[in-house]
């Protein structure tokens, strides 16, 4: 695509770039509490910016905005009110980060065991607090998460 003129000057017109580009597309899907979401196939800004206030937050109005992104305005409420802990909501938010940008890259399974490395993580650096995926490791969410 190139640049569009616009009244004789020379404009990047990125709302046009990203029209071309914004195939309605979709990645992995997953099933909690019986209902289906999902994932778009790369994370969306605002999930990313909201991690890094998340890691350090037990506000639920933080976690409820992240979530939002990805799965809704009602996915916290729903979650939580199915009795959902902190450690099922880490590895669900590992699991979604990673498979958003490569479907079918992490397993349940691989991402529990990375929520309980993480976490163990923070209790030997004496850390306090709960393991949650880092916006690094979301931003580079290429196979495995690191």
């Amino acid at each position: 695509m190139s640049d569009r003129i616009t009244n004789g000057e020379n404009v990047a017109d990125f709302d046009a770039f990203f029209a071309e580009q914004n195939e309605p597309r979709f990645g992995a899907t997953l099933r909690l509490f019986g209902r289906e979401y999902v994932l778009p196939t790369s994370l969306p800004l605002l999930f990313t910016l909201q991690m890094e206030r998340v890691q350090n937050s037990s506000d639920a109005d933080d976690i409820r905005r992240l979530l939002a992104s990805l799965f809704g305005p009602t996915a916290l409420d729903e979650w939580a009110e199915h009795g959902m802990t902190d450690r099922q909501l880490g590895v669900v938010l590992l699991w979604s980060a990673a498979n958003a940008r490569e479907p079918g890259c992490i397993s349940i399974a691989e991402a529990v065991e990375l929520y309980d490395e993480q976490e163990a993580g923070k209790q030997e650096e004496g850390g306090e607090g709960k393991a949650h995926p880092t916006p690094k490791t979301i931003a580079h969410g290429s196979g495995k998460l690191s």
